[in-house]
Formats: C-alpha cells, sequence, structure tokens
C-alpha cells in the first residue's frame, strides 16, 4: 500500500481550477516535493491530503485512508508544519506543545515521553517558558516542528 495515491484529483473554487487531475504515488519511506511556482496549487492539494480541503472530482488516500471519508484517521497520523507561523502566540513554548499534544490525545506516561523527546530533538528546552511570540523565526520553525511532530506521525508534510 503506497504511503499517498491520487487519482485525476481536481480542486476548484469557484471557476477557479487550483489543482487539475492529479494523480501520483508516493510508496512509504520515499521522499516526495512539489515543486512549482507560487499560485501552482502545492498546498492546496496537501491541504487536501490531510483531510482540511474536499477535492471537487477524483480520489486520495494516505496511508490506506480516503482524504474525504475518512479525514479524522489521517489527521492522526499526519504531521503538518505549515509555511507561515500558525501557533498560539500568546501561549508559552511549553503550553503550545501540550496544547497540541491535547489535540491528539496524548496521555499520561506516552505523553510525558514525547514531551521530553520532542524538547530534546528540537533544543526547545532554555525557550519552554517564553512566548512563542518572543521567539526568533528559527526557533517558531522548531516549535512549530515540534507540535507537528508531538503524536509520532506516520507522513509528515511541510
Amino acid at each position: 500500500m503506497p504511503a499517498i495515491k491520487t487519482k485525476d484529483m481536481t480542486i476548484k473554487f469557484g471557476d477557479f481550477t487550483a489543482v487539475d487531475t492529479v494523480s501520483i504515488t508516493v510508496e512509504k519511506g520515499e521522499i516526495f516535493g512539489f515543486l512549482g511556482p507560487n499560485g501552482s496549487g502545492k498546498t492546496t492539494l496537501i491541504k487536501a491530503l490531510c483531510g482540511l480541503l474536499t477535492p471537487t472530482s477524483g480520489s486520495g488516500e494516505v496511508l490506506g485512508f480516503d482524504c474525504v471519508t475518512q479525514s479524522d484517521q489521517i489527521k492522526q497520523r499526519v504531521g503538518y508544519m505549515s509555511q507561515k507561523f500558525s501557533l498560539y502566540e500568546d501561549l508559552t513554548v511549553k503550553e503550545n506543545i501540550e496544547f497540541y499534544a491535547g489535540v491528539y490525545g496524548l496521555k499520561g506516561d506516552y505523553l510525558k515521553r514525547r514531551k521530553e523527546e520532542t524538547v530534546e530533538l528540537t533544543h526547545l528546552e532554555p525557550y519552554l517558558d517564553r512566548r512563542a511570540g518572543k521567539l526568533s523565526g528559527g526557533w517558531k520553525q522548531r516549535l512549530a516542528l515540534a507540535c507537528a511532530f508531538i503524536h509520532e506521525p506516520k507522513l509528515f508534510s511541510g
């Protein structure tokens, strides 16, 4: 079973076609990138694959789950990090990590272990009590990565 598969996926906004009949297959373990100019539909396609947008036509699967009918299962298994910083600037680094861990339903010993591992991976420990809005751009990206990885996603998109 491929990690990602689309067949003739099209996404329209009114009369505007953002994604036009895209068919791709990405096998597990592959690193795959969408390249193209601004406005070419890369982010729109990723959002549809993550279950955040509904395709107008065609189909898509991520990790064997249908992008339209099983989007909740996909969201639990995908880590998504947007280009723009999209975390809560008024919360501290620690509070942002805990919030996203809660969104993904992490609890108990597993929650504790994942917070420790994620903070260690991203080297955020010195900043845990700092408000996210006060971080530099690079540290904001590390925080976004920590929040996208906290639940050990099977697939990562950024």
